[in-house]
C-alpha cells in the first residue's frame, strides 16, 4: 500500500513525514509536562530529610513557573532567530542539568536555583512546538497534530509521579532525580536521529524571521490587538484549569463529604475527560471551519458542568461525572484554540507569538491559587466552581474578540 499523500501547492507531503514531526514534538512536550511535576511527588522525602514545610516546597515550583512564564516570550524570539531544533536541544539540556542539580542539592537555595534552571528549560517548549508543527506539518493534518500535542502533555503529567515515586521508594529521592535527568537526553537522541527535521526547521525559521522583520520590526506583532486577546484567553482558561487542579479534591471532600481518595478521583476523571476531549477536538477542527464556534460549544459545556458541581445539589457520583464532562469540554476546545492562535499569527512570527500568548498560561496558573484560595479559606467551596464558570465565559468572549479584531477571512480554517 502506498503512503498517503497530501498535496500542498505542487509539493506532495507524505503522511510519514508529518507523523515524524508530530511524534518528535509530542515526545518533547511529554518531557516538558513531566518536569512540571519533577519535585511535587517527592515532597514527602524532602520534608523528611530537610524538614521543609509544604509552603517552602511549593515555592520551589512557584519559582519554576514564574521563570518559565517570564522567559517564554523571549524564547519565542530565540526560536524565530535561531530555529526551533537548536533551541529545543538547549531547553532539554537545561532540564537535564536541573534534575541532576536537584539530585545533589543540600540546601533550599540550591533547590530554588535548580527550579529556575528547569523553568528556563521549560520556557522553550511552546514556541518550539508550535513553530515546528505550524511550519513543518501540512495544514490538513494540523488538527490531529494539536490533539497529539495535548495528549502527550497529559501523558507527561501522568507518567511523572509513577516514575519518580517508584524509584524513590526503592532507591531514594536522589536516585529518582538522577534517573529523571536521563529523560530529556532521550529526546535529544531522538532529534539526532531526525536531523533533517531540525536542519530544515532552522532554515525555514530564519527565512521567515527575515519576512517578519521587513514588516516593521521584530516586535511589530505586539501592536496587533488580537495577539493580546489570545494572551487574555489563556489567562482565563488556565485560571479555570488551575483552580480545578489545586482545589477540586478539597472541594469535593468539603462540599460532597467524600473521603480523601474518592475526592481525589474528581481531578483524575477531569484529566481523563480532557484527554478524550483532545482526541475528539482534533477531528472537530478538521470538520468545522468556525473555530470560535467550536471553542464556544466546548467551553460552554465545561462551564455548565462547573456550575452544576458548584451548586452542591447533585449526587456525589454525578458530580464526579460532571468533572469528566468539564475536562472533556476543556480538551475539546484545545485544537480549535491552537488553530485560532495560528490564524492570528503574522507570517514569520510563530515562535514569538506562541511565546507571548502561552505565557498567559503561566500567568493564569500562578494567579489561580491566590484568586481562589481566599474563597477556600472562607469556606466558599461551591463559589470556586462558580468562578471557574466565570473564567470560561470570559474565555469564550476573548475567543470571539480574536476573530473580530482581525480580518474575518484570516481566521477561517479550510481543511481542503
Amino acid at each position: 500500500m502506498s503512503e498517503q499523500l497530501i498535496i500542498i501547492g505542487e509539493q506532495p507531503v507524505p503522511l510519514g513525514r508529518d507523523a515524524r514531526v508530530i511524534a518528535v514534538v509530542g515526545f518533547g512536550h511529554m518531557v516538558s509536562h513531566f518536569f512540571h511535576l519533577i519535585i511535587a511527588p517527592l515532597f514527602p522525602w524532602l520534608r523528611t530529610e530537610f524538614g521543609y514545610s509544604y509552603a517552602e516546597l511549593g515555592f520551589v515550583m512557584t519559582v519554576f513557573f514564574v521563570t518559565s512564564g517570564s522567559c517564554q516570550a523571549l524564547a519565542g524570539f530565540v526560536v524565530d532567530r535561531f530555529g526551533a531544533g537548536g533551541t529545543l536541544i538547549v531547553g532539554l539540556l537545561c532540564l537535564s542539568l536541573a534534575a541532576l542539580g536537584f539530585s545533589i542539592s543540600d540546601s533550599y537555595y540550591g533547590l530554588l536555583l535548580c527550579a529556575a534552571l528547569a523553568g528556563l528549560g521549560n520556557s522553550v517548549f511552546h514556541p518550539v512546538d508550535f513553530s515546528m508543527l505550524n511550519n513543518r506539518v501540512s495544514v490538513p493534518r494540523l488538527g490531529p497534530a494539536y490533539s497529539v500535542h495535548g495528549l502527550t502533555g497529559s501523558l507527561g503529567w501522568a507518567f511523572a509521579p509513577v516514575f519518580l515515586v517508584t524509584i524513590a521508594t526503592r532507591y531514594g529521592w536522589r536516585v529518582a532525580l538522577m534517573a529523571a535527568a536521563v529523560v530529556p537526553l532521550l529526546v535529544i537522541v531522538t532529534l539526532l536521529f531526525n536531523l533533517d527535521l531540525v536542519v530544515e526547521q532552522n532554515n525555514s525559521s530564519k527565512n521567515l524571521a527575515g519576512d517578519a522583520t521587513s514588516e516593521a520590526s521584530a516586535t511589530a506583532f505586539l501592536r496587533r490587538s488580537e495577539i493580546w486577546w489570545c494572551f487574555t484567553f489563556f489567562v482565563f482558561v488556565s485560571g479555570a484549569i488551575g483552580a480545578a487542579q489545586n482545589f477540586a479534591p478539597s472541594i469535593f471532600a468539603a462540599l460532597y463529604l467524600l473521603d480523601i481518595q474518592p475526592a481525589a478521583m474528581s481531578l483524575t476523571t477531569m484529566m481523563l475527560g480532557s484527554a478524550l476531549g483532545m482526541g475528539v477536538g482534533g477531528w472537530l477542527v478538521v470538520k468545522s471551519q468556525r473555530l470560535e464556534r467550536n471553542i464556544t460549544v466546548a467551553l460552554a459545556l465545561a462551564g455548565i458542568s462547573a456550575l452544576l458541581v458548584g451548586t452542591g445539589s447533585v449526587p456525589p457520583i454525578i458530580a464526579v461525572v460532571l468533572m469528566a464532562v468539564l475536562g472533556f469540554g476543556l480538551g475539546l476546545s484545545g485544537p480549535s484554540r491552537d488553530m485560532l492562535i495560528r490564524a492570528a499569527t503574522p507570517e514569520g512570527a510563530t515562535g514569538r507569538v506562541y511565546g507571548v500568548v502561552y505565557s498567559g498560561l503561566d500567568v493564569g496558573i500562578a494567579l489561580a491559587p491566590v484568586a481562589f484560595g481566599g474563597m477556600m479559606d472562607r469556606g466558599h467551596f461551591g463559589e470556586v466552581f462558580f468562578g471557574i464558570t466565570a473564567c470560561l465565559v470570559l474565555s469564550i468572549f476573548t475567543a470571539w474578540k480574536v476573530t473580530r479584531t482581525g480580518q474575518r477571512a484570516n481566521y477561517e480554517f479550510n481543511p481542503n
